[in-house]
C-alpha cells in the first residue's frame, strides 16, 4: 500500500503516511517486510558433528531404555556423552527435549484407575483394618505407648494395647 500512487498527487503514499493512518508501528511494517526475505541458517558456526535426527533418536532410545521416569536432560546428557561417547552439548540436549516434550513434567507414569469410592466401610467384619498409636505420660509408668486396631466394618476398636517405658506389653481385648 506504501508503493501504490495516489490520484489526487501522483506520488506514493509512503510507509510513514500509510502506517500513520492504520495506526500501525513502522517496525512491524518493517519486520513483516524483512520476514519475506531469504531465510536466514538457523545456526551460525559449523554444523555439528551430530545430527539432530540422530540426536534425538539417541535420546530417546537412552529414555526408553532407563527404568525410570523422572530423568532430567542433564542425566541423559551425561549418559549420552560419557556413556556412548556423544560429543553434544547439555543445552542442545535440553532444547531437544523441551521441543519433543520428553522432559519429566511430560513422561509420567501411567496411572492406574482410582476404583475407591469414597469411604472405608467394608461388607463384612475382619476384611479392613486401621490401626493407631499415641504416647501418654502416667504418674505411675512413666512414658505408655497406647496401640489401637480399628475394624472398618462397625469402626469398633477390636484390640487395645499399653506398652510401658520398660517395653513390657499389657494386652488388653474388649
Amino acid at each position: 500500500m506504501s508503493a501504490a500512487i495516489s490520484p489526487a498527487t501522483g506520488r506514493s503514499y509512503g510507509v510513514h503516511r500509510v502506517c500513520r493512518v492504520w495506526v500501525l508501528p513502522r517496525s512491524s511494517f518493517y519486520h513483516a517486510a524483512n520476514r519475506n526475505t531469504a531465510s536466514r541458517p538457523a545456526r551460525r558456526g559449523p554444523a555439528p558433528p551430530v545430527a539432530e535426527a540422530s540426536l534425538l533418536a539417541a535420546i530417546k532410545a537412552d529414555l526408553a531404555s532407563s527404568p525410570f521416569h523422572g530423568e532430567g536432560h542433564r542425566k541423559v546428557w551425561a549418559r549420552l556423552r560419557y556413556g556412548l561417547e556423544l560429543r553434544v552439548g547439555r543445552n542442545r540436549v535440553l532444547r531437544l527435549m523441551r521441543d519433543n516434550q520428553l522432559l519429566s513434567p511430560y513422561r509420567r507414569p501411567p496411572r492406574p484407575a482410582n476404583d475407591h469410592d469414597g469411604t472405608i466401610l467394608t461388607e463384612a467384619p475382619d476384611v479392613l483394618w486401621g490401626t493407631d498409636a499415641s504416647m501418654v505420660q502416667t504418674l505411675e509408668d512413666g512414658r505408655v505407648w497406647i496401640f489401637a486396631a480399628l475394624d472398618h466394618f462397625n469402626s469398633g476398636v477390636s484390640e487395645f494395647s499399653c506398652v510401658r517405658g520398660d517395653l513390657s506389653l499389657i494386652r488388653l481385648a474388649l
